[in-house]
C-alpha cells in the first residue's frame, strides 16, 4: 500500500497512531506524540496499516 505525507497510520502489531512525514527507498517516516514529546522513526511500508482517518474516507 502506498502512503502519502499526512496520512494517519498504525503499525500492524499495534502501537500509537502516527502521521506519515516522508517516504524514501521503501521506508516510511512517521511521527507521533508519546505524551512527553514528538517521536519519529522510519518503518518498512509492509509494517504499516492505514489509520482511522483513511479508513473512514474509504468507506464513503
Amino acid at each position: 500500500m502506498v502512503f502519502l505525507v499526512s496520512d494517519a497510520v498504525k503499525r500492524k502489531n499495534g502501537g500509537p497512531s502516527m502521521v506519515v512525514t516522508g517516504y524514501s527507498s521503501g521506508m516510511v517516516e512517521c511521527r507521533w506524540y508519546d505524551g512527553y514529546g514528538v517521536q519519529r522513526e522510519a518503518f518498512r511500508e509492509e509494517e504499516l496499516i492505514p489509520g482511522e482517518k483513511r479508513m473512514r474516507e474509504e468507506r464513503r
